[in-house]
């Protein structure tokens, strides 16, 4: 038996990137940074990145409602590919499938002293609808196929 199973919270670094898949799937891409536990609470904390893809349903709930410096919980399993670069260097990457996005906080204002990037959506802090399901099989779709 194994277990695969990510549970993150933190902020989301940038706006979230929406695309399709050569089968019309819905797929956003989005980087996470989530503070390390290291030392004491006053220090400065530097963050781990994480790179974060969701389809379907939660893909279209992270491109309406999600912006740069929202507070997220993410649900996912973890993911590791093999691929070529262009120079035709044999690569590795982790990234996280989520299949679950949920907006924590409310988006900042554009005067708000908070000073993030809330794009003036209005959404509230916590949606029910964000669970959208199991993203799809691997047989389905290939999440890191170029476009």
């Amino acid at each position: 038996m194994s277990i695969n199973r990510v549970v993150l919270i933190g902020r989301l670094a940038r706006d979230p990137e929406l695309r399709q898949t050569n089968t019309g799937m819905q797929v956003v891409d989005f980087t996470l940074a989530v503070d390390k536990r290291r030392g004491k609470r006053d220090e400065e904390q530097e963050p781990n990145w994480f790179r974060i893809s969701a389809f379907g349903q939660t893909a279209d709930y992270v491109s309406q409602y999600l912006s740069k410096g929202r507070l997220v919980a993410v649900d996912g399993r973890l993911e590791h590919r093999k691929y070529q670069d262009r120079d035709g260097n044999n690569r590795e990457a982790i990234s996280i499938i989520a299949d679950n996005v949920q907006g924590l906080d409310r988006p900042r204002e554009e005067g708000d002293m908070g000073g993030g990037n809330g794009g003036g959506r209005a959404t509230p802090a916590r949606t029910s609808g964000a669970s959208r399901g199991p993203a799809p099989s691997e047989d389905d779709f290939d999440p890191f196929e170029d476009d």
